[in-house]
């Protein structure tokens, strides 16, 4: 876990979506269990919606870091973005970090109400977005970089849902089809 305040805010975040859901998700309750006065947290997050949309800001830098690893060690960015998640089997840090934040931060859906929503719909937007180009400049096909996109993020949602995954054989085939050129 990090140590800067910021970060400790938004871990803080994390945690109580994980444990208990949006409906506990108040500034005061973020900056007591960050260990930080309120005006600490209002410092670093002007309101709630700017908290929430900073915990989607930071599931992009953990993804994109995630991905830079990924593709240094000579994976695609499709094969990056199809690789079924596992939390119990994470291999870094990085990669489980990267499965918490995505959980919490689907525990923010529930966030319906006024400006919060637009704020972390845009940054969940820009955080799809960049995924997207990424696809978009390796793969020709535009047709097949949607294919690739919408698989990785059902096999994403049904691992985050706690859903038992496709089977691994089909799956592995799935994915032999997608990368074909």
């Amino acid at each position: 876990m990090t140590t800067n305040t910021r970060d400790r805010i938004l871990d803080a975040l994390e945690t109580l979506l994980l444990e208990k859901g949006m409906s506990q998700v108040t500034l005061e309750n973020v900056a007591a269990a960050a260990g930080v006065s309120k005006g600490g947290l209002l410092y670093h997050f002007k309101s709630k919606d700017a908290l929430l949309a900073g915990l989607v800001r930071r599931l992009s830098e953990r993804a994109t870091k995630q991905m830079d690893g990924a593709v240094q060690r000579g994976m695609t960015t499709a094969e990056w973005y199809l690789q079924t998640p596992n939390p119990d089997n994470a291999t870094d840090a990085i990669e489980l970090e990267l499965y918490r934040s995505m959980l919490a931060t689907m525990r923010t859906i529930d966030a319906k109400s006024g400006s919060e929503v637009d704020e972390v719909q845009q940054a969940l937007t820009e955080l799809l977005d960049a995924w997207s180009a990424g696809l978009d400049r390796e793969v020709d096909d535009p047709v097949r970089a949607d294919l690739i996109r919408l698989v990785g993020d059902g096999v994403y949602l049904r691992a985050l849902l706690g859903l038992p995954p496709i089977d691994p054989t089909r799956y592995r085939d799935v994915v032999q089809r997608l990368l074909e050129n």
